[in-house]
């Protein structure tokens, strides 16, 4: 990069895994190469706020939508928005996605420490417990995206959406239904 050659995102991710091993290998023999890490670390963190005290709305605002901007600024506290808009806005990045594939995803909101999504797929709903296949497969990558845009975040549950709600059946076991007919005096409807 020393010619002013920027990374590819593909580039950043593989530094980035190859960072956390290193760092794991760093972990359990702490010395001066970790107190480095971090230190250079808040050092970084100081620079970023810096950066961002001296910005304008409008460079704010591509800052914080930058993915990898974004998850330094949410690394050193830093960023602007609520834990909620960034999963609120994860979530409506995967929307399409999720609607090529025959589904839909709606941001349901916070509920403590947990995010609220409404999650469909294709043949009916998904709800808390999504099927083997497809249906788990979009459950899990929008707990991954939610998770990775706001990490204060402990969990991410499904709630129904509106459809399925409404399309439940009213379950009434039958021997409900036979008592009530057998406890009605005779005549009455």
């Amino acid at each position: 990069m020393a010619d002013g050659a920027r990374l590819s995102d593909p580039a950043v991710e593989a530094r980035l895994g190859r960072l956390d091993e290193l760092l794991a290998e760093l972990e359990p023999a702490p010395g001066p190469a970790l107190e480095a890490v971090g230190l250079l670390t808040e050092v970084y963190g100081e620079a970023l706020a810096r950066v961002l005290d001296g910005a304008d709305a409008s460079l704010r605002a591509r800052l914080t939508e930058d993915e990898l901007v974004g998850h330094l600024l949410v690394l050193h506290s830093l960023h602007p928005e609520s834990p909620e808009q960034r999963a609120a806005r994860a979530v409506e990045r995967l929307r399409p996605a999720v609607r090529e594939r025959g589904g839909d995803v709606e941001w349901a909101g916070v509920d403590g420490e947990v995010a609220r999504v409404r999650l469909s797929t294709g043949g009916g709903g998904c709800g808390s417990g999504c099927g083997a296949g497809g249906g788990a497969d979009i459950a899990a990558a929008v707990r991954e995206a939610v998770l990775a845009a706001a990490p204060e975040l402990t969990g991410v549950e499904t709630v129904p959406g509106e459809d399925e709600r409404r399309a439940a059946p009213a379950f009434v076991p039958l021997a409900t239904l036979t008592r009530r007919t057998e406890a009605r005096p005779q005549g009455a409807r």
